[in-house]
């Protein structure tokens, strides 16, 4: 129950670093905005790993497979950002959750894993749930929905070299160095695209990252009481929070063929990870 409280209050936790991030991209450029999301997220990575996990702080023992996985992790902040800038939260956040469907192809090709007939159908039920929400022919498809599907594919790319990280370095590690990754990358455009903030926007923007921040620690710590294969469904949740932010704050309710091509992904989602956590409780 501590790990599944812990997993949930993280997922509904994140909308509202993206509900602060979108109100932000209509004020500078999101570029700034990922800035700020990764510089405050390394430091208080870094402050919390220092005073309360601080033998955690050490060298990776797998620098590439860390570098690659920092390198897609940002690579799904900027497409998402980027599209939460032009489309609403909910359809941002709907095609992003492509991932595990992402996943499951890559773990053929990246991972050696064998897919069965059922897995195969969960795959092509999630891209008709993908199809319906583009609706191509219907909706003219712009840079934001391409963006907000190149964040699911990154993070796919994202779990994937986690999983070959597998119990190699501390989840805390891999948060702090994630962090200072990012910010390193980041910090070399943002002179191109920075504009002088008021305090209120430095306010906003230190907040979206320690909203960010907590939100992960809360992931990390509940990876200690349950296993990632069995929390993972529980990332759906982050879906009511999105839609009533976007409500709320920006006039933005999602229509029919988002909630269809939403059904149709989140069932395709939790079935895969069903399917993956019985294929891990066969391997013990």
């Amino acid at each position: 129950m501590k790990a599944i409280l812990l997993n949930i209050s993280a997922w509904m936790l994140l909308p509202f670093m993206d509900g602060m991030a979108k109100h932000l991209s209509t004020e500078i450029h999101f570029i700034q905005v990922v800035w700020g999301r990764y510089f405050f997220m390394a430091i208080l990575s870094l402050l919390i790993t220092y005073f309360f996990f601080n033998h955690n702080l050490r060298w990776p023992k797998n620098l590439p497979i860390q570098l690659s996985r920092s390198l897609f992790l940002f690579l799904s902040t900027v497409f998402f950002f980027f599209s939460i800038s032009k489309i609403s939260l909910a359809e941002a956040l709907t095609l992003s959750f492509v991932s595990p469907i992402i996943v499951t192809i890559l773990s053929i090709f990246l991972l050696n894993e064998k897919v069965g007939v059922r897995r195969w159908i969960a795959v092509f039920l999630g891209f008709a749930g993908v199809i319906i929400v583009i609706r191509p022919g219907f909706n003219e498809i712009n840079i934001a929905t391409v963006a907000a599907l190149g964040t699911g594919i990154c993070y796919a790319f994202y779990i994937v070299s986690t999983r070959k990280l597998s119990s190699i370095d501390s989840p805390l590690l891999t948060l702090t160095f994630t962090g200072l990754s990012g910010v390193i990358l980041i910090s070399l455009v943002v002179p191109f695209f920075w504009t002088w903030m008021n305090f209120s926007q430095w306010l906003i923007l230190i907040s979206l990252a320690s909203i960010g921040t907590v939100a992960h620690l809360l992931i990390i710590l509940s990876l200690n009481f349950a296993e990632a294969s069995k929390l993972a469904p529980l990332g759906y949740f982050e879906i009511i929070t999105n839609v009533l932010i976007g409500y709320y704050f920006f006039n933005d309710f999602p229509n029919k063929w988002i909630w269809v091509g939403l059904l149709l992904i989140i069932s395709s989602g939790i079935y895969i990870s069903i399917r993956e956590s019985i294929k891990e409780n066969l391997k013990k």
